[in-house]
């Protein structure tokens, strides 16, 4: 599920957030379908494992979402 991080692009421009999404994509078959990887990162800290990320931004070719979250 997607956690409050996802906004529809229209005309490369941020245009508004969209709700939580649900999908069964693999992140190996995203990773292998990355059209464009961002120069900034941004640090994440994980809320469920201990852990610390520093991150770009992913530009997907294609992703697989199933539902809506409540």
């Amino acid at each position: 599920m997607t956690r409050d991080g996802v906004f529809m692009i229209e005309d490369g421009e941020i245009a508004y957030p969209v709700k939580n999404l649900r999908f069964t994509q693999s992140y190996v078959q995203a990773l292998n379908d990355v059209e464009m990887i961002g120069r900034e990162t941004r640090l994440l800290i994980g809320a469920y494992a201990k852990a610390a990320m520093r991150v770009p931004a992913l530009k997907i070719r294609r992703f697989n979402f199933t539902g809506t979250t409540v």
